[in-house]
């Protein structure tokens, strides 16, 4: 399987494959054709609550991990996470966040339970 993350405020590659947003927000500044997004999946995006712990510096990121895959688990998540694992069987697909730090966001644990 082929998942990497990338900043959405990137220029869109060639290889970039399937086009998948991860964030519940749509980002600042950025124009809805620029993004050439194909999928939205909110429901895959950490709640609010998660959200706001872990930007208020309350947690790690290992905890803030923990956390949002036992998120990821619920059937909703689960089943939306499945499908984009099916897409990533076919071929590659490209997780776009605006998080500044992608490495420790919640874009690089979906990819890497997308990889695994």
């Amino acid at each position: 399987m082929s998942v990497r993350v990338r900043r959405v405020h990137e220029p869109p590659e060639p290889d970039d494959g399937l086009r998948v947003l991860v964030d519940r927000r749509w980002p600042h500044g950025m124009a809805e054709d620029a993004a050439e997004i194909d999928e939205w999946p909110k429901a895959l995006t950490p709640s609010a609550e998660l959200r706001q712990w872990y930007h208020a510096g309350e947690g790690d990121y290992a905890e803030f991990r923990h956390r949002y895959e036992a998120e990821l688990a619920e059937p909703g998540s689960a089943a939306l996470l499945d499908g984009l694992r099916e897409s990533a069987r076919t071929g590659p697909v490209t997780l776009l966040t605006a998080s500044k730090n992608p490495r420790h966001s919640h874009a690089a644990v979906l990819a890497a339970l997308l990889n695994t």
